[in-house]
């Protein structure tokens, strides 16, 4: 059973990580709220992962330590110039042992999520990202003209 299945099951219900595709993380924006509204402790990482570095990796590390226990949910948003597809991003941040859900969202959307993750730990990476992304660009640029 996924999560787009039935967003109201509980988070030991929806995943066997034994035997997991790491597709079969990426959720509904549905099963996300629900996750976020059901009791118990989780955790909603926002960023847009475009493209996903060592950087993307340790940041999440870090919140998995932060709050051992809880249910990790990365929300991939939209950058304003992607590089990748919303569907590669999410692919990407799911084969990340470390986290337990991936959703993919609409700039339109992510006002309804962290509504739903009232009380919850939610972590806004999309600034980070966004100078991530300008570092790297320039970084590229200055080996290219050597």
């Amino acid at each position: 059973m996924t999560a787009a299945a039935n967003a109201t099951v509980s988070h030991a219900t929806l995943v066997d990580q034994s035997h997991l595709d790491t597709r079969d993380k990426i959720i509904t924006p549905d099963a996300a709220g629900a996750l976020g509204s059901a009791a118990g402790p989780a955790v909603l990482v926002t960023g847009h992962f475009d493209v996903l570095l060592a950087a993307h990796a340790h940041e999440l590390a870090c919140e998995r330590q932060r709050t051992p226990g809880a249910v990790l949910i990365v929300a991939v948003t939209p950058p304003a110039e992607p590089v990748l597809s919303p569907a590669a991003r999410a692919e990407m941040v799911a084969a990340l042992d470390l986290v337990d859900y991936v959703l993919t969202l609409e700039e339109r959307e992510i006002g309804s999520l962290l509504a739903s993750f009232a009380g919850k730990r939610i972590v806004r990476l999309e600034a980070a990202h966004q100078q991530r992304m300008r570092d790297l660009i320039e970084h590229v640029h200055r080996r290219q003209s050597c």
